[in-house]
């Protein structure tokens, strides 16, 4: 597959026919060392997925990309989930018209509420942080891997070269995005932006098990959540700083 577009971003493109998946490939890449920043691997059959709290997820082959980005920047390493969240949110921004695309905490891209990238970030000790991301293309409502996700082009997106121009948008922000970090903008004050959890009522599944309901109130200066809880008897109980969990966004608080 031939992909000009994002062939002139990445500092090298690995293009794969299959991949269980694209982060363990670049992740292995990484800890053999020599691999470069911002080497990039990518398919649009990956079999073996994995997201966030150790899920797996599969799609059909061709309809979606798969893509993993090595990045090795000297510090605030736990910047950058959220920062390739926010690439992907302006990178499919600027593939649809009309329609509300948003961030959610920590790094999922919804279209109008519903899901169509999600990211997963895994350190590599010496080398930098492999950041992974798939993203929904031209699948249609019964390819869809639950209720609350989307595609590009049931959005609007003209499936016609789709996956060179997805990509490179991507990447494209990316590059922009990490860049400014490097150089000193205020990432926290861009997420926080463009993250539609802000402000709204939150349930959060804790990697432990544990649940926490509250009110989003915005985003620390480590990148994590901080939410405004109430005690048993309906009062403010002391704001808590959630590193990971899955967030539900809850019509009324």
């Amino acid at each position: 597959m031939s992909l000009p577009l994002s062939s002139a971003i990445a500092t090298r493109l690995d293009v794969l026919d299959e991949a269980g998946s694209t982060n363990a490939v670049l992740v292995e890449r990484a800890r053999a060392g020599g691999e470069p920043e911002f080497s990039v691997v990518v398919t649009t059959n990956q079999t073996a997925g994995r997201g966030r709290l150790g899920r797996t997820w599969t799609a059909p082959p061709g309809k979606t990309i798969a893509v993993s980005v090595l990045l090795s920047p000297p510090d605030r390493l736990g910047w950058l989930p959220l920062l390739a969240g926010l690439a992907m949110t302006r990178a499919v921004r600027s593939l649809v018209d009309g329609h509300a695309v948003t961030l959610k905490w920590p790094n999922d891209v919804q279209v109008d509420g519903l899901k169509v990238s999600g990211l997963l970030a895994e350190l590599v000790p010496g080398a930098g942080v492999v950041i992974g991301a798939g993203l929904n293309l031209t699948m249609d409502e019964s390819e869809l891997p639950t209720p609350v996700s989307t595609s590009l082009t049931l959005v609007g997106a003209t499936a016609d070269g789709l996956v060179d121009r997805a990509l490179a948008a991507y990447l494209g922000q990316l590059k922009d995005l990490y860049d400014g970090m490097l150089g000193g903008s205020d990432i926290r004050a861009l997420v926080e932006a463009e993250c539609s959890t802000i402000g709204r009522g939150v349930r959060v599944e804790l990697p432990g098990g544990d649940e926490l309901f509250g009110t989003a109130t915005g985003i620390d200066a480590e990148g994590r959540l901080v939410v405004q809880p109430l005690d048993e008897n309906g009062r403010r109980a002391e704001p808590r700083a959630v590193a990971a969990g899955d967030v539900t966004h809850l019509r009324y608080q």
